[in-house]
């Protein structure tokens, strides 16, 4: 190994003073992130050229405990390799992002340290992955056909059937209010759940960090589900349209606002905190006279620009029987009825760019 993959730091006497070690020398749970971090990016590296070399068949991936094995085994051989690399005090990617503050003497471009290797191999041979996995071809994405087929589409897009208009209106009306009733929901609920997932509020006390935790771990899983899933979902519960669909949407704005709002929360300044803490105030009058003041303008900006995302949100749900315009253009375009489609969609960027332009002005006034 030459002495340029090699990396070693001595403090300044400044940052020693302060007490901090050489980046290589991190705590336990840092030490911790770091390994997963590096044995994730090493794994991924070795299952390529395991697929490259040995290029197992297709059917050995749907084999569960073949694949759950080959996975353990990639992360594992990925963790040693981290390790080995930390014990020759080479810096790798997951000490550079999970090192405490630390002050170079000698700072080095990233192309001449391991780690940036490290980073530009992975996002390289992950967008070559990429690429095989998508297919990707030119040809096809140019070839006579491809082009011929599109330009019969968008021949008929652009001629819109305009007597369609009046049923567009109307359907696209129904999405406007879906997105805007689902909003108005959340946001109450949100309001309340995101000081419940602060963690500078909640991570004082084992008991209150069991709620933060508990409650930030259903708010994600929940946030990972798309709104089209929860449309299906709803659609069989309590029927086909517009409530399905506003109940979809509600479910997701409470997740994606209680998430914003909470980190909210977690950035405000402490000053005023302590200042009404030292009056000898009670917790709920610190979060309405310290924490409340400093994030409602910035909570009355999410919630606009979450309304804009809903309206075109309530547009793709309708495809599932969410209701609205969306359910329209399902149908429609199963029938390859191209002309009837223009005019739906020429109503819907319409209504979203009047959205877009409205919430924007409206967000930039209140900043």
């Amino acid at each position: 190994m030459s002495t340029n993959d090699v990396e070693t730091h001595s403090p300044t006497p400044s940052v020693a003073k302060q007490g901090h070690s050489n980046p290589l020398s991190l705590s336990w749970a840092r030490r911790i992130r770091s390994t997963v971090l590096d044995a994730s990016t090493f794994g991924f590296l070795l299952a390529v050229v395991f697929h490259l070399v040995l290029k197992p068949q297709a059917d050995s991936y749907r084999n569960m405990q073949w694949l759950l094995t080959l996975t353990v085994a990639l992360a594992f051989s990925g963790s040693i390799l981290s390790l080995a690399l930390a014990r020759f005090r080479v810096a790798t990617l997951g000490h550079i992002v999970f090192a405490p503050p630390y002050a170079s003497s000698e700072p080095r471009p990233f192309f001449k340290t391991f780690w940036g290797w490290q980073t530009f191999t992975a996002f390289i041979v992950a967008l070559g992955t990429g690429l095989s996995v998508t297919e990707f071809s030119f040809y096809e994405l140019f070839s006579e056909e491809g082009f011929a087929g599109a330009a019969r589409i968008f021949s008929a897009l652009t001629n819109p059937e305009f007597t369609l208009m009046p049923i567009a209106l109307s359907a696209i009306f129904e999405t406007i209010f879906i997105a805007f009733t689902a909003t108005s929901l959340a946001v109450p609920i949100a309001f309340v759940l995101a000081f419940l997932c602060a963690r500078n509020l909640m991570g004082k006390h084992s008991v209150t960090f069991a709620v933060y935790g508990v409650l930030r771990t259903f708010l994600n899983v929940t946030r990972s589900i798309e709104p089209l899933i929860w449309a299906i979902i709803f659609s069989v519960w309590v029927g086909i349209g517009p409530f399905a669909g506003m109940l979809a949407l509600l479910l997701h704005s409470v997740v994606s606002l209680t998430k914003q709002y909470s980190e909210m929360i977690e950035s405000v300044s402490e000053g005023p905190i302590e200042g009404i803490l030292a009056t000898g105030a009670s917790p709920i009058q610190v979060i309405w006279f310290a924490i409340v003041p400093q994030v409602v303008l910035p909570y009355v900006s999410f919630t606009i620009y979450r309304w804009d995302i809903n309206v075109r949100m309530a547009t793709v749900i309708g495809l599932v029987g969410g209701g609205g315009i969306g359910t329209m253009l399902i149908q429609y375009q199963g029938q390859a009825m191209w002309r009837e489609v223009g005019c739906l969609v020429l109503v819907i960027a319409a209504v979203v760019w009047l959205m877009d332009t409205a919430s924007a002005y409206l967000r930039e006034a209140l900043k």
